[in-house]
């Protein structure tokens, strides 16, 4: 009897566990970096565009959090959400085209926040410790806290403000087991965000669409329940 319990015990303890069953609440943190491929419309001043102008995104990281249900073994839906990233917004061209000095370089710094829903698909059997997954689903992002630089309100730039963006984002991600709750993620998405700016220069509207379009990298742990 003794030695059937400790064959039983050997065979329980060489069973891997189930990793991600349907049911299974996964809550994911880590770095996210967000760079933009972004491009633009020439900037319009005063109803008219001005050719060889352009406004520009820089990338930041941000802490990442993902949560996601698993509504069967190989299905599972995920909410991106994110500390709030902050944006280097650039113009370039403005000087040449305006006949002044000062204008090109740093324009402002803005804020936003890109919650993202996919549903995932998971190929692997529940008990495999590597669990890739691929996502396709909606994005919505939302700006604030836009603020012209010194040398731009100086110059007579006003009142930026960004529109929001409704997009499509695809999604590739990879958890691996490193025991039957805690987990290494590595995913990536690419996601359609598109603006349009608004300021004024003077008494001049000024406005430029923007396609930001950026890739998001985020690597991290995980936790299981």
């Amino acid at each position: 009897m003794k030695k059937v319990l400790v064959l039983a015990a050997a065979l329980a303890a060489a069973t891997p566990a189930l990793a991600h069953e349907a049911g299974s609440i996964i809550v994911r943190a880590g770095a996210a970096h967000v760079a933009p491929d972004d491009s633009s419309s020439s900037i319009e001043v005063g109803g008219g565009a001005v050719p060889g102008t352009k406004a520009t995104v820089g990338s930041d990281t941000q802490l990442g959090l993902t949560f996601a249900y698993k509504l069967t073994d190989q299905i599972g839906v995920e909410l991106l959400a994110a500390t709030p990233f902050s944006h280097r917004v650039g113009i370039g061209g403005v000087d040449a085209a305006l006949g002044a000095s000062g204008f090109d370089g740093k324009f402002a710094q803005v804020k936003h926040l890109p919650p993202t829903l996919t549903l995932q698909y998971y190929p692997m059997p529940s008990e495999s410790r590597w669990q890739p997954y691929v996502g396709a689903g909606i994005n919505y992002t939302t700006f604030f806290d836009e603020k012209l630089s010194g040398a731009q309100k100086a110059n007579g730039f006003s009142g930026l403000s960004l529109s929001d963006s409704w997009g499509l984002a695809l999604q590739v991600g990879s958890d691996y087991m490193i025991n039957d709750r805690l987990l290494f993620n590595v995913s990536v998405w690419h996601i359609d965000i598109d603006t349009t700016a608004r300021a004024k220069l003077g008494g001049a509207p000024v406005k430029v669409d923007v396609d930001i379009d950026p890739w998001v990298f985020m690597v991290g742990l995980g936790y299981r329940f």
